[in-house]
C-alpha cells in the first residue's frame, strides 16, 4: 500500500494513494496512524484501508510522514566509500574502514523542519561549489526501531565542505532544504524484499540531462536492520523516525547543483521523488 499524507482544510491527514488519486483518512496524520496500527495490533496498510475514504480525489502528495527526527547512514555502498576516499586522497581511508567494519557510519540529518516533499525545492548552501543529491532508499520507523515502511529519500550534501574537512560533516549534511522524502511511504508488508528494487537518478538543467546513474539495492553492504539496532543502541529514537540508508549513486563535481536544476529519484515500487534546486540564505 501506498500511504502517505495531504493537506486538508483541518490540516495535514494520511492517505492512501493509488492509480494517482488520494482517499484521505479523516483524524489521521501517518504518525497517528502508524501509532494506532501498534496499539490495536493491525497490520498498518489493513488499518489504513479501512480508515480511508472510499471516494477517491484529486490531491497533491506533501512529506509522507512529518518526521520527528531523520538520521542518515554513510558508506553503506562499496561505490560512495571509495569515491569518498579518493576525495581525500587516501587509498584504503577512514570511509573504507567504516564499509568494511561492524559499526556503520550514522549521522544525524536533521527534523521536519529541513525536509521537502516531492515538488518542493532543495537547497543548495551558499558556500558550497559542490552540492549533489544523494538517492537513497529510507525507512520509516514505528516504535522500538521497527520498520514500518520505505519511502525514497534525497540527502542533499554539500560535498565539498565534508572534503575540506571531515569534522564539517554536519554543515554538510544538515541546513534548509537538505533532505528530500516522498513521494509516498510504501507499507512494510506491502514490500517484502527492499534488497531488490531499482533506483535511479536524473538531474535536468534547462531541459537538458545533465547526468544519469542506477543501482540496485542489492548492492547495499549492511542489513537494514543492523543499521536500525546501531541506532537505536542507547538511543531511543521517536516512532516516525526516518533513517536514510546510504547511496550507491555518486554525482561527479561537474553535475554539482545549481539553481534552477531538477532530481528526479525514481523506484518504480515506491513512486518517483523530485524536486528543483535553489541557493538558501
Amino acid at each position: 500500500m501506498h500511504l502517505g499524507q495531504i493537506k486538508s482544510p483541518g490540516g495535514v491527514i494520511a492517505a492512501v494513494f493509488e492509480n494517482g488519486l488520494a482517499r484521505p483518512i479523516p483524524g489521521h496524520n501517518t504518525l497517528a496512524l502508524i501509532r494506532r496500527s501498534e496499539v490495536e495490533k493491525t497490520p498498518l496498510g489493513k488499518l489504513a484501508a479501512e480508515l480511508a475514504s472510499r471516494h477517491p480525489e484529486e490531491h497533491v502528495p506533501v512529506l509522507p510522514i512529518t518526521p520527528p527526527e531523520v538520521w542518515g547512514c554513510g558508506c553503506t555502498y562499496e561505490t560512495s566509500a571509495s569515491f569518498r576516499d579518493a576525495e581525500h586522497g587516501t587509498r584504503e581511508g577512514m570511509y573504507a574502514y567504516v564499509y568494511r567494519e561492524a559499526r556503520p557510519e550514522i549521522f544525524f540529518k536533521g527534523t521536519a523542519r529541513v525536509c521537502a516533499a516531492s515538488g518542493q525545492p532543495i537547497g543548495i548552501r551558499p558556500d558550497s561549489k559542490f552540492t549533489a543529491p544523494e538517492p537513497e532508499l529510507a525507512l520509516v520507523l514505528g516504535t522500538g526501531g521497527r520498520i514500518a515502511g520505505y519511502t525514497l529519500a534525497n540527502d542533499v550534501s554539500a560535498w565539498d565542505i565534508e572534503r575540506e574537512n571531515a569534522l564539517y560533516l554536519p554543515q554538510s549534511k544538515i541546513y534548509d532544504g537538505c533532505c528530500a522524502l516522498g513521494p509516498a511511504m510504501v507499507t512494510a508488508d506491502a514490500l517484502p524484499d527492499p534488497y531488490r528494487l531499482e533506483m535511479s537518478c536524473i538531474i535536468t538543467r534547462a531541459g537538458h540531462e545533465l547526468f544519469s546513474g542506477s543501482v540496485s539495492t542489492s548492492k547495499l553492504h549492511r542489513r537494514m536492520e543492523s543499521l536500525v539496532e546501531y541506532l537505536t543502541r542507547a538511543n531511543h529514537v521517536p516512532c516516525g523516525t526516518v533513517v536514510l540508508t546510504g547511496t550507491g549513486i555518486i554525482v561527479p563535481p561537474e553535475a554539482a547543483l545549481a539553481p534552477g536544476d531538477v532530481v528526479a529519484i525514481r523506484v518504480a515500487e515506491i513512486g518517483e521523488l523530485t524536486n528543483h534546486a535553489v541557493i538558501v540564505e
